[in-house]
């Protein structure tokens, strides 16, 4: 498989990471607060597993080829490679953290393009140290989260001479903003959106600095401060940054980059005024302030500041706009010969689409699919209205605010569902009904202006349904929902709504949950996994399609659960476009379950290669597939509450 991680970049809170973990020792230091991002820029690689080594290839950002290099998964082989120092000990210490850990054999890993820079503040040997962790989780499915594998990463890197932060592992968020907090050993995370686009310029200032030096001199302010400017740096890293970073994650959120200019400007001002005392031969700087006071900048920019530990080694700046920010490139490398990378902060790839499969016959429904497709059998709605099943489902979508709706149905079906979407009654019918029955015929039509259809030539399975879906949807994340399910939210946001909320907070795949008791898990595909807000959100460690109480009791368990309880799929998914290559290659080399291509499978594919979260939905489900579930349906959908 291909893997990329990103650098890191400190956007604010430099030092308060460490400065943070001294409320071990003294519990009167305030939290660290840090708000990083992932840079545009990383490490590539292609892995795969290797029974006895790791097999080590590298490209430097010059585009230079080393190895392959080879180090047995042996232990202390392991441990002696990564107390070494250099690109390969980082490798080698997170291999052996994953040894002690984990029953694993080797890899292969080749990081076959690298567009980092080394050494410039941006957590290179983070980013390394992760995707090993990251090739390790995926290839051998280890089952960790994202906190998981930063927590290994970071193992993994203090095995090796490296000091780093526990702040640098947070690449493994990827290219979205994070918000850190440290209190002693705790370490929160809260992941962050940005509503449009933000652009920054980092510039590497090809100076001198001791980063060691910076922090020993700063260091001696914790735990307890003795003097003035001890103090003076405990309130900076305590109180100035809490305050500093907080409003800085209001204005990232909504996307106020000239306030967050501001906050730079003024961040830069206390570290010169309380840090510099405490380290002047280091932090004086005179290389980064000459560049952030550069004249010909300044109409380009909102504001910038150092980053990292600071002194002359890397500088950031916010810019107006994207013709700003290639403006400033140009007049740094131009005016002086420094080197700058881009960084632009972009809202998530928006779910526009969703997805129907209404293909099937109603096998279980006989002989009344005779009559109708069960997706068009009628239920009334709580606004008193009797609608087919299909259509509650697709308002369903559209209110949740997608812009288009598709459904799968077979050739022989087609005219009937564009028939009811597309065409209005005959005019001598539309007369006969009232004045809000018409205005509703025309509301059917204006739907249905955003319904499009795909037919499934054959019958061949829930899987191969979805995947006849592939070129209507290309390449986006998609809500997939049930052609035989109803959903009713217990609250104001839609259950496909609490759906899409969950998948633009994470950027991760995603489907709805509910508790469900032991003697009913047969019926359902069921989930496993390791809670990750407060038993709302999941990170879900298996798929099981319809298992037997006995599987379930040993693979299924959920921590928090009561016993005989278990978490089965609610029949709504957010999936990444990546699902299309992992049902192809069922298709194409025929690997059926029960006779068909299903869908789980596939699932757990993407989750092992991609991570998947279960939300448990606030609100219930309705199937229509069986003739007591419709009776069932038919009797509590109308009634609220229920």
């Amino acid at each position: 498989m291909k893997l990329f991680v990103p650098g890191r970049i400190c956007l604010f809170g430099e030092h308060s990471d460490w400065a943070g973990g001294y409320r071990r020792l003294n519990a009167d230091i305030e939290k660290g607060y840090t708000l990083i991002t992932g840079t545009d820029q990383g490490i590539y690689a292609e892995v795969e597993p290797h029974p006895t080594s790791l097999i080590l290839t590298s490209t430097t950002p010059d585009g230079i080829k080393i190895g392959p290099h080879e180090i047995p998964m042996v232990p202390s082989a392991l441990l002696e490679e990564a107390q070494k120092g250099g690109f390969w000990s980082y490798i080698a210490g997170v291999a052996y953290q994953v040894m002690t850990n984990y029953h694993v054999r080797g890899l292969v890993i080749d990081n076959y393009k690298t567009d980092l820079p080394v050494k410039k503040g941006l957590s290179s040997s983070a980013a390394i140290c992760v995707l090993t962790a990251r090739a390790f989780n995926r290839t051998y499915d280890l089952k960790l989260t994202i906190r998981g594998e930063m927590e290994l990463a970071y193992m993994g890197e203090i095995t090796t001479p490296s000091r780093c932060g526990r702040m640098d592992q947070g690449c493994a968020y990827g290219n979205r903003p994070v918000m850190m907090v440290f209190d002693g050993d705790r370490l929160d995370t809260e992941e962050l959106q940005v509503e449009d686009e933000l652009h920054f310029v980092i510039v590497d200032l090809g100076a001198q600095k001791n980063t060691m030096e910076i922090l020993k001199r700063l260091n001696r302010s914790y735990p307890f401060a003795e003097n003035e400017i001890e103090r003076g740096v405990q309130e900076l890293l305590g109180p100035i940054n809490k305050r500093i970073t907080h409003q800085a994650v209001e204005a990232l959120s909504s996307t106020d980059g000239e306030k967050l200019g501001r906050l730079m400007v003024e961040a830069q001002a206390f570290f010169d005024r309380y840090a510099t005392p405490a380290c002047p031969e280091e932090l004086t700087a005179p290389v980064l302030h000459g560049v952030l006071n550069h004249e010909p900048l300044q109409q380009h920019i909102w504001g910038g500041k150092g980053v990292g530990s600071q002194g002359d080694g890397t500088a950031q700046f916010i810019t107006r706009s994207s013709s700003d920010q290639q403006a400033v490139i140009e007049i740094l490398e131009r005016d002086l010969g420094v080197e700058c990378l881009q960084l632009t902060l972009s809202p998530g790839q928006k779910v526009r689409k969703a997805v129907i499969p209404a293909a099937g016959f109603g096998t279980r429904l006989f002989p009344a699919t005779k009559a109708t497709k069960k997706e068009l059998f009628p239920v009334i709605d709580q606004d008193g209205i009797a609608k087919p099943a299909i259509l509650l489902i697709v308002e369903e979508a559209i209110e949740a605010g997608l812009e288009e709706v598709i459904i799968i149905v077979q050739e022989g079906d087609l005219e009937d569902f564009r028939s009811f979407f597309n065409a209005q009654v005959s005019i001598e019918n539309y007369n006969k009904l009232s004045p809000y029955f018409q205005d509703y015929a025309r509301k059917i039509l204006d739907i249905g202006r955003r319904v499009t259809f795909v037919t499934q030539p054959n019958q061949q399975g829930f899987g191969h349904a979805v995947y006849c879906a592939r070129e209507a949807i290309g390449d986006e994340p998609f809500l997939l929902m049930l052609g035989d399910h109803l959903y009713r939210s217990d609250g104001e946001k839609s259950c496909a709504k609490q759906l899409l909320e969950a998948y633009e907070q994470h950027g991760i795949n995603v489907l709805g949950l509910r508790y469900t008791p032991e003697d009913q898990i047969a019926n359902f595909g069921t989930v496993s996994g390791v809670w990750l807000d407060e038993n709302r959100l999941l990170n879900i460690t298996e798929f099981a399609e319809k298992p037997t109480v006995d599987y379930a009791r040993i693979n299924l368990l959920v921590p928090g659960l009561s016993t005989g309880e278990y978490l089965t799929v609610f029949g709504l998914y957010i999936i990444k476009p990546q699902i299309f290559d992992f049902l192809e290659e069922h298709i194409t080399h025929n690997v059926r379950e029960r006779g068909e291509f299903q869908l789980t499978s596939a699932l757990d594919r993407l989750r092992q290669e991609d991570g998947f979260q279960g939300l448990i939905m606030e609100g219930r489900r309705y199937d229509i597939g069986l003739p007591q579930y419709y009776l069932d349906t038919l009797q509590t959908f109308v009634k609220k509450g229920v």
